[in-house]
């Protein structure tokens, strides 16, 4: 189907077939024609042929009937007979009795007066005398495969024949007939050969004719339609710079010429159409007001872009609804009164902008017409005089609404020059805060309120940050506050400034530090049985080194300096080695503000590990590690996420004990896995022990304050949530999954910045 849709569609194909169908039709016409013609001359010879043939044996044995030699007349028709391509000369007499034959047998024998060659003339009453050519020429099949010729002559009697024989009456007109009969094998065989010629050459001229129809039409007619059929699409889709190459001087190539003038002229005015559309388009987005179309129905057929800035509709929405907020038409409507009289009016109107405040245009309409004069529609602009409508009400209650707010927000607001930072105005609440009265403040620099080391860093974030967490400030008394700072850009009379509040989070940090100084002191109390055997081994080792040497100075003897440099040495670090246990210690136990740094998340874990791991050793826990050796920093505290790690391995170590008290006994099992990896951007590290894992019932809850899941009196129920808070103020995440094979696992993750990988 489709090859026969593309055969259909290709002027190639159509002329091809138009062109061979007429040219095999005349061909095959003229070949028909040429060889029936040509047979009915070859036939037409060899019936004359045959008729002098028999004409001559008639002449030939007249003397010998003239004579009734009966003999003479038979042996003149056996030696005519001799003759290849004669099959058979008969004489009948009147009654249809053969008298003469070249075939013996036959001779005596009557036939039928009706059969094939008798009944030329017998077929009437009385029997026809004179017959033509065609009416006494028969052919019949001779059933060996070939075509016979018979024409049979009247023997006529004639004066002479009844004045001298005295054989026959005068009165009778026909003695008998001469039937002649030849083979027409050869002349079939030629029939034959001339038609196969004829068909063949037939066959060899329309191919040969139409081979070269197909060479020229693909050479002059179809490549260049596929050449200009190319060039016109590539125009349709709107490249102006194709051009059509067709090197002919015929009606093809000046048609390929005029295609590529009448491209270059499209492009130019293209061209400067865009150009003027461009114009008009920057005009009507560009113009600093409302603009709209609208139809009859007074729905919305374009708007420009400040249209939509302001009220975000959709092709379609009514005008009146869009940016009015009514569900009718406006009762003296300026579109309606131009689609009435076609002209232009001004008028008035009140409506609401998107985010609901009521806003005043100044609206004048203007018809558009078509090229029949027709309205068919409306050009609507409003200008609008919001402002000059409502700046007196503004002007009034702007001062009293200011001061009702700016004084009774609870938190101090400064109101800062944007340039210089100096406070150009306060509230009252400032007072409560710093401790200042609000004159003393204003005409003063803002940072004249943060801590002397602080200023500089602090001042870039004024300028391009929002919020500003945990800034330290200083009270008119001396001692250092902690506050939140919310910065935004506004206007104050005129110019423009920065709004500024601050809000006190000193009682609240110090709550925070205290609870999380707590957690730290019950942690080292868990690990004091840690520590202890921690210890005791460098003491040990010093104890052993001590007493072999006071033996020796007991008992006056020397010792070997190299025995003496060894021991030494063992005393010398091990007394190093319980020194960093005590310091580390002391450091995790000391209180410290949060301050985010760049910490490699390996090393936090080991060391979280250094001062547990005789924990987890004494109660027969072993430690599993997975660590990737190729993560990037992350910015964190490094004393408080080693809090968080110290608190995920005390939960691991009670999940395991308590799982293993209830449920098994013996030792083996008892897994804790420690891995690093990172995952999508994130760095994770992931403390996963062998314990009974969380419950559903508190998997929500378990990072709440207070909430425990141990016995009463083996938990205070904040490690987790302290840990939470943690992980939060270095801008991470912490979660608690339960193991496929039982137990628990916490993932803490923080996000990779792309300059702390690279570096």
């Amino acid at each position: 189907m489709n090859v026969f849709m593309k055969i259909r569609q290709s002027l190639m194909s159509k002329l091809i077939l138009i062109v061979g169908t007429v040219l095999l039709v005349s061909m095959a016409t003229w070949s028909y024609f040429n060889v029936h013609y040509q047979m009915r001359r070859v036939m037409q010879n060899i019936v004359h042929g045959t008729d002098r043939l028999t004409n001559t044996i008639r002449l030939g044995t007249h003397y010998s009937m003239m004579l009734n030699s009966r003999d003479d007349i038979s042996q003149i028709i056996q030696n005519i007979g001799r003759q290849p391509e004669i099959e058979n000369i008969r004489i009948y007499n009147k009654q249809g009795q053969i008298k003469f034959s070249i075939n013996a047998e036959e001779i005596d024998s009557t036939t039928n007066i009706k059969n094939e060659a008798c009944y030329i003339c017998h077929r009437t009453e009385p029997p026809q005398t004179e017959l033509n050519l065609d009416q006494r020429t028969r052919i019949f099949d001779s059933g060996r495969g070939y075509r016979l010729l018979g024409i049979i002559t009247p023997i006529f009697n004639e004066p002479g024949c009844a004045t001298e024989c005295h054989f026959h009456p005068a009165d009778k007109k026909v003695l008998g007939a001469l039937d002649v009969v030849v083979s027409l094998a050869d002349v079939d065989r030629e029939i034959g050969n001339a038609k196969k010629s004829s068909y063949g050459l037939l066959i060899f001229v329309f191919v040969v004719t139409s081979m070269l129809i197909c060479v020229f039409v693909l050479r002059f007619v179809n490549r260049p339609i596929k050449r200009l059929i190319e060039g016109t699409r590539s125009i349709s889709k709107g490249d102006y710079n194709v051009q059509v190459n067709v090197e002919q001087d015929d009606e093809m190539g000046q048609l390929a010429g005029a295609i590529n003038r009448m491209c270059s002229e499209i492009s130019k005015h293209e061209e400067q159409l865009n150009k003027q559309r461009d114009e008009y388009q920057e005009l009507f987005e560009g113009v600093p007001c409302l603009i709209t179309v609208q139809d009859q129905n007074y729905r919305l057929l374009r708007f420009n872009r400040e249209f939509f800035e302001k009220f975000e509709p959709e092709p379609g929405n009514y005008c009146f609804h869009a940016y009015k907020g009514r569900k009718e038409k406006c009762l003296n409507c300026p579109v309606e009164k131009t689609f009435a009289d076609g002209l232009s009016h001004v008028a008035e109107e009140t409506g609401v902008n998107k985010d609901g405040t009521p806003a005043h245009w100044l609206v004048r309409t203007s018809p558009i017409r078509d090229a029949d004069g027709k309205i068919v529609a409306a050009m609507e602009i409003s200008l609008d005089i919001t402002e000059r409508k409502l700046l007196e009400v503004q002007l009034e209650k702007s001062e009293e609404k200011y001061h009702a707010f700016f004084n009774n927000i609870p938190n101090p607001v400064f109101v800062l020059d944007m340039d210089t930072f100096r406070i150009l105005d306060c509230n009252d609440s400032v007072q409560a805060v710093y401790g200042h009265h609000r004159e003393e403040v204003i005409g003063e620099s803002f940072f004249s309120l943060f801590v002397a080391s602080e200023e500089a860093a602090l001042a870039k974030q004024l300028r391009s940050a929002s919020e500003i967490n945990q800034a330290r400030h200083r009270h008119r008394s001396g001692r250092n506050l902690f506050v939140n700072i919310r910065i935004s850009p506004s206007e104050y009379s005129d110019r423009k400034v920065l709004l500024v509040t601050t809000s006190d989070i000193t009682k609240r940090l110090e709550a925070e530090q205290q609870l999380i100084q707590a957690s730290k002191m019950a942690t080292l109390g868990e690990m004091a049985t840690g520590v202890a055997h921690e210890l005791n081994q460098p003491l040990s080792v010093i104890k052993t080194a001590s007493s072999f040497l006071l033996k020796k100075v007991n008992g006056d003897l020397s010792v070997d300096p190299k025995v003496l440099h060894t021991m030494l040495d063992k005393v010398d670090r091990n007394i190093d080695r319980a020194a960093n246990i005590i310091n580390h210690m002391r450091q995790f136990a000391r209180k410290s503000d949060l301050e985010l740094e760049k910490v490699q998340i390996n090393d936090v874990l080991l060391s979280a590990f250094e001062i547990f791991s005789q924990q987890l050793k004494v109660r027969g826990i072993d430690v599993v590690w997975e660590l990737d050796r190729t993560l990037p920093p992350v910015e964190a505290d490094m004393g408080r996420l080693e809090q968080v790690f110290i608190n995920l391995l005390l939960n691991a170590r009670d999940a395991i004990e308590e799982h293993w008290d209830q449920t098994v006994s013996g030792e083996d099992g008892k897994v804790i896995t420690i891995r690093s990896y990172r995952k999508d951007g994130w760095v994770c590290c992931e403390v996963r022990d062998t314990g009974g894992g969380i419950p559903e019932a508190v998997a929500e809850k378990i990072f709440e304050p207070f909430f425990t899941t141990k016995e009463v009196g083996k938990g205070t129920g904040l490690g987790l949530s302290i840990s939470y808070g943690i992980v939060k103020e270095c801008r991470g995440t912490i979660e608690a999954v339960s193991s496929e094979g039982g137990g628990a696992a916490f993932i803490v993750s923080f996000p990779v910045q792309e300059e702390n990988h690279a570096a």
